[in-house]
């Protein structure tokens, strides 16, 4: 059994999102939006968070393979989007590199290529949301940190993963983890087995590209990262998601603070493209 690089939400095979312990019952993972109202929801499936009135954060490749995102919901209510400003750093996979990845089983070259990208996108608002309240950036060390995800994407258990093909949209549900990989790029953790696992121990499932990866600080929770991807497991050349063992990866948002200020200040970006 080799490990894969699974970039979420490729067209061809979909995202991951919450992925549970099968010892511990669904309901338990539930959350009600109300909770996190910052989170974003992208058309059909993806998150990004809400980090200031006119500005939501979310993977690039989130936003990446839509044909259009006219509109996001935050909050409950739908968004319209004035336009979305790619990372000029951001390098969309080939496919001839996935193809051949999927053909062979060999996904090495792959993970390198996710390594090196800057997954990471804003979006900006035709007008500025008053009622919710953006989420703080978390911009301090997340290494050994207990973090909570957060997404609506697809749901399965340690032990049998969830399916490549959908349903990517689901009910919205939390877990918990512990950072245990830091660098400039991304954050990571393992999404270990009992007794290793943490009560409400999880892991992202196909959907919540973008979501958030939150590190409490006080009361209040911080967004330290945006789930983006991870090197699930794969036995010959099937890809099988969401199983006890897998490496996920966010993008560390402390890294990109300077960019992200920059171009909420100054409103120039040459990755810049349309929202409408």
């Amino acid at each position: 059994m080799r490990a894969a690089a699974l970039l979420l939400l490729l067209a061809s095979f979909g995202a991951d999102a919450i992925v549970i312990r099968d010892d511990v019952p669904d309901s338990r993972y539930r959350l009600a939006a109300a909770e996190f109202p910052a989170l974003a929801d992208m058309p059909g499936e993806g998150h990004g968070v809400l980090i200031a009135p006119g500005w939501v954060v979310t993977a690039a490749h989130a936003v990446g393979w839509q044909h259009a995102v006219d509109s996001v919901v935050v909050g409950g209510a739908p968004r319209a989007v004035r336009r979305i400003v790619v990372h000029p750093g951001y390098k969309p996979p080939p496919q001839a590199m996935i193809d051949a990845a999927l053909k062979s089983g060999d996904w090495e070259a792959f993970f390198a290529f996710a390594a090196a990208s800057d997954d990471i996108a804003l979006i900006e608002l035709a007008e500025p949301v008053a009622d919710v309240a953006p989420a703080r950036i978390y911009d301090g060390r997340a290494l050994g940190k207990v973090v909570r995800i957060i997404g609506r994407g697809a749901t399965g258990t340690g032990t049998k993963g969830h399916s490549l093909h959908g349903p990517n949209r689901t009910e919205l549900r939390q877990g918990y983890n512990r950072i245990d990989s830091e660098d400039a790029r991304w954050i990571g953790y393992r999404f270990d087995a009992p007794p290793k696992a943490l009560p409400l121990e999880a892991s992202i499932g196909s959907g919540d590209s973008g979501g958030p990866i939150l590190v409490a600080v006080g009361k209040q929770w911080r967004v330290a990262g945006l789930t983006a991807w991870k090197r699930g497991q794969v036995e010959g050349t099937e890809l099988r998601p969401g199983r006890y063992g897998e490496t996920c990866y966010g993008v560390r948002l402390g890294s990109y603070a300077g960019w992200i200020e920059e171009t909420m200040a100054s409103g120039r970006d040459s990755g810049e493209t349309a929202g409408r």
